[in-house]
């Protein structure tokens, strides 16, 4: 029997309107696609806000971080609500932020609303995380069920690769490009939160009574996996971090490298990572977890050698095969070390570890693109890329050997993940 939005049994008229199983799976997909689609799109605007505005590099990675910082405060005020309030409320308040944020963003005529656009956008994909992850894993299809961490995994990177080509299309083709992208959204959102109502609810131990607090909660990591979390969570800082500098100065360094004044540059090279990504996670979903993390983070150490050989010959071509083979990695690794993560939790925390996978997948979004965009505007674009992107190349390295070891136990302890 399902269950209302409070938690209580739903009776024979609600149970017949609900979203079957396999079709709430999806909902639930498109919401996250939708969120990270939303979040990449002022990416391939910042090239256009900064010549408006005049904003430094600086300004354009603090403008990029709130958005993670505010995406953090929610996971943290939010991690865990969806685990007792229920799936349905959290990702309907969520979408309702999203499309608060949309309209913001389409009326900013400068800095001031374009940060507080991001601000509540990052307090909206904040709110749903937590939910999304559990509710996919919960609504998976029982035939296929490792497709809800391979949905989690692949979802960002769909996201961020149509958000990436689609606002590039529409900068530089499309009329009033910074408001009809957002005002696009606003419908989409729309949409799926009527499908997110229908749906059914999916939180195991969700229930009702009483007023819904919100105060900040520690994210829980049980001890007995705290090693094994600590181990997997370096591949999200490594493949997140990489993502955070793509996503804030990717654009203005593939306009530079490729010598051009086409905004569509700028959206493609974020496409092309995320494609990428999606191809190689498409490829691998059957893969072992800890397998398809090795071979990621070896993809993720390959495109870093390559970038870096670009940067050295200011050579183009070599660039974007670079970012092709980063984004191979990228996907990889972030597919393996989720799934392996999602076998860390017990159904009723589910939304708790998936908030906590979040913390530090947004915590190194966010604060090594700071530190790019500040470095950058005392050395410059390209120095500042060099040692950016031969920093994460070690703690690839370092994520590698860890990972590795920890696939050598568990073989011999016969265990999983």
């Amino acid at each position: 029997m399902s269950r209302t939005t409070t938690g209580e049994p739903a009776g024979p008229a609600a149970e017949a309107a609900a979203t079957p199983r396999g079709s709430g799976f999806w909902v639930v997909g498109a919401v996250l696609v939708l969120l990270m689609l939303s979040s990449s799109v002022p990416s391939a605007l910042y090239v256009l806000y900064q010549q408006r505005w005049g904003l430094s590099s600086g300004m354009i990675t603090v403008v990029f971080a709130l958005y993670a910082v505010t995406v953090l405060i929610g996971l943290l005020l939010f991690g865990s609500l969806s685990d007792t309030l229920g799936r349905r409320p959290v990702l309907g308040g969520g979408l309702v932020l999203a499309i608060v944020s949309m309209g913001l963003f389409a009326g900013a005529q400068g800095p001031g609303l374009l940060l507080a656009a991001r601000a509540v956008q990052g307090l909206a994909v904040g709110l749903a995380t937590g939910a999304m992850g559990a509710a996919l894993l919960e609504l998976a299809p029982r035939s296929r069920p490792a497709l809800g961490a391979q949905v989690n995994s692949a979802g960002p990177t769909v996201g961020i690769g149509l958000g990436g080509i689609g606002a590039g299309l529409l900068v530089q083709y499309a009329p009033a490009p910074t408001v009809l992208s957002y005002l696009l959204l606003v419908a989409a959102f729309a949409v799926t939160l009527v499908g997110v109502f229908r749906m059914r609810e999916s939180a195991p131990e969700a229930r009702s009574g009483g007023r819904m607090r919100i105060s900040a909660r520690r994210i829980h990591v049980p001890a007995a996996v705290r090693g094994r979390f600590a181990v997997l969570v370096l591949t999200i800082v490594a493949v997140w971090s990489v993502g955070g500098f793509y996503l804030s100065l990717g654009p203005h360094l593939a306009l530079s490298l490729l010598g051009s004044s086409n905004y569509l540059v700028g959206g493609a090279t974020v496409a092309l990572l995320a494609g990428a990504a999606t191809a190689a996670q498409l490829l691998l979903g059957r893969v072992e977890p800890l397998r398809t993390a090795v071979l990621g983070l070896c993809g993720l150490l390959a495109g870093l050698g390559l970038v870096l050989l670009a940067l050295g010959l200011r050579s183009a071509p070599v660039f974007l095969v670079g970012t092709a083979v980063l984004g191979g990695g990228w996907g990889a690794a972030f597919l393996g070390s989720f799934r392996a993560l999602s076998t860390l939790a017990e159904p009723a925390h589910r939304g708790e570890l998936t908030a906590a996978v979040y913390v530090f997948a947004y915590l190194a979004m966010s604060v090594p693109a700071v530190l790019a965009g500040m470095l950058t505007n005392i050395h410059g674009l390209h120095r500042t890329s060099v040692g950016f992107m031969a920093a994460v190349a070690g703690v690839c390295a370092l994520a590698l050997f860890v990972t590795l070891r920890l696939a050598a136990r568990t073989r011999a302890e016969g265990s999983t993940p």
